[in-house]
């Protein structure tokens, strides 16, 4: 990429923001751009890395089609940060390891953990959910869905207390649709690719299988696609609220009604929308990236021990008014649990208040992109506001 930070042209249909990008992630985003229906060219975020179906750091516009493996299995994936009114010397104060042990006990943590029940918080949220076209796809792919609202799951899911610049402590989640969109996303992969088979198309990878508009299998998608976005944006709120109410515990507040969230950021960045991009309507699919049109706030996180970004858009046409959603892996999980050690993640986390596990090898900083070369390849795209650094992180294992 060109050191003024203007995109590479990969191929008339692929533009390119990513500065650290190997041959196999690039061949797949050149696949992908060579769908047909791709209007008017895929935009490669900085932290591209390779994916199932697509790359993760695209962003796909597609006119009169989507391809489902290429929104992924964690639809409506992404972030949810809340500035508090606390500085953190405050917050140094008391119990670090108290408040890591008490988010933990509220939020239930790793794949396939649930809560035993319906909380009360979650009661008008799973209500809304109920009424929500797609309910009742959920209800025929899993029984147990309305226990998932409220979970974090695994892999680089977390729940972090972060400082900012000025020292002002901000909660700071990453998850998304949990078990049941897992769920919803292998039917319509499964539906697309037999359809695909049955019609005979001439596909360049199985996993680009894709549904018609027009179609009623298009429109089961976007039902089950709508729905499941939302359940991960409200499954982000009611965690929220149950990491919120940690905090008080550990502030010796009331309660959680007695925390001031003076500011409220949230995101998906892995979703399909309806959006208009060089004089058409699209659907378009960001795997791994923000909406960021100019003046939209928006969170880039960075890897486990890394700093992370609240960013405001800047709007560039060319990048499909999108910016990278993370640092991006760098190793694949199996190969950071060789390349890294146990002294290793001790050291990187420094004196942040975390799970001190051998579960989180394949989570080490340096298993993904500088997130500083990252935010270099993006200036383009977004305008910095607050560097985040944590002070606490919880993850599954």
């Amino acid at each position: 990429m060109p050191t003024d930070g203007r995109p590479d042209r990969l191929s008339p249909r692929l533009m390119s923001w990513a500065s650290i990008l190997d041959d196999a992630t690039r061949e797949q985003a050149l696949t992908t751009a060579t769908m047909p229906f791709v209007h008017p060219h895929v935009a490669l975020m900085p932290d591209a890395h390779l994916g199932k179906g697509a790359t993760v750091g695209s962003v796909i516009p597609t006119d009169g089609a989507i391809i489902p493996a290429a929104v992924g299995v964690d639809i409506g994936c992404g972030m949810l940060a809340v500035r508090t009114s606390y500085d953190v010397e405050t917050l140094r104060r008391t119990d670090l390891r108290a408040l890591h042990a008490g988010i933990s006990r509220r939020v239930p943590l790793s794949a396939g953990g649930r809560n035993r029940g319906v909380e009360a918080t979650a009661e008008p949220r799973v209500a809304e959910l109920r009424g929500t076209p797609g309910a009742q796809q959920a209800d025929e792919v899993s029984r147990r869905w309305e226990r998932q609202l409220g979970t974090l799951g695994s892999g680089n899911h977390f729940i972090e207390v972060s400082e900012d610049e000025q020292g002002r402590v901000w909660l700071f989640l990453h998850s998304g649709s949990r078990g049941v969109g897992n769920q919803l996303a292998q039917r319509h992969i499964r539906v697309a690719q037999e359809q695909a088979t049955r019609r005979f198309y001439d596909l360049p990878d199985r996993d680009l299988a894709y549904l018609v508009e027009g179609e009623p299998e298009f429109d089961a998608y976007v039902e089950a696609l709508l729905w499941a976005q939302r359940f991960a944006a409200l499954n982000r709120e009611e965690m929220m609220d149950r990491v919120v109410a940690a905090l008080a515990e550990a502030l010796g507040l009331g309660g959680p009604e007695d925390v001031v969230r003076e500011e409220t950021i949230g995101c998906h960045h892995n979703y399909t929308a309806r959006e208009r991009h060089f004089g058409r309507e699209v659907w378009l699919s960001r795997k791994g990236a923000i909406s960021a049109r100019e003046g939209e706030p928006g969170l880039v996180p960075g890897s486990m021990g890394d700093a992370s970004y609240v960013v405001v858009g800047r709007g560039d046409p060319v990048a499909l008014h999108s910016s990278p959603h993370g640092a991006g892996r760098a190793w694949s999980r199996s190969a950071a649990r060789r390349r890294f050690s146990r002294s290793d993640l001790d050291a990187r986390m420094g004196d942040v208040v975390w799970g001190e596990s051998d579960a989180f090898l394949d989570e080490h900083p340096e298993a993904y992109k500088p997130v500083d070369v990252v935010m270099a390849d993006a200036a383009r795209l977004v305008d910095v506001r607050h560097v985040l650094r944590q002070v606490v992180n919880v993850k599954g294992d």
